[in-house]
């Protein structure tokens, strides 16, 4: 018989500090990493290039949008959603539509968490005014 058949090592891992619900993110106390979700989703909702005529613009911006919009965890969406404006609202949903058109691992379920609660707020005339509108995102 193998000499690792009575070894004991395997149960000294605890599998507790595998948990994701229970993982924190190193960070250091001095410096930030960057803007924070609710900063960078504030950034590209009011630099949404509507006006341009550039596609690859437009799509570069959809993907940082989309990135920003995944980062968010689903706790934290309604409350970032309630602090826009109607203007702001609009634009978040043009993004929510184009961000369907692309779909990628794991932006679907977060996208329809934003979609439900940009509704909740915005309510149907939202859909409309997104649907009708001539400048897209």
């Amino acid at each position: 018989m193998s000499k690792t058949v009575n070894s004991t090592k395997f149960r000294k891992v605890n599998i507790d500090d595998f948990d994701p619900e229970k993982y924190a993110d190193d960070t250091e106390e001095g410096e930030e990493q960057g803007p924070s979700e609710a900063e960078a989703l504030d950034v590209i909702l009011r630099n949404a290039p509507v006006a341009s005529k550039s596609q690859a613009v437009k799509d570069r911006a959809v993907n940082l949008a989309i990135r920003v919009l995944t980062t968010f965890k689903a706790a934290e969406i309604d409350g970032a959603v309630k602090k826009l404006d109607t203007q702001m609202l609009d634009v978040l949903m043009k993004y929510v539509y184009r961000g369907f058109e692309f779909p990628s691992e794991g932006s679907s379920a977060s996208l329809l968490t934003w979609h439900e609660k940009v509704f909740d707020v915005g309510g149907s005339g939202c859909i409309v005014r997104v649907l009708t509108d001539r400048k897209h995102v």
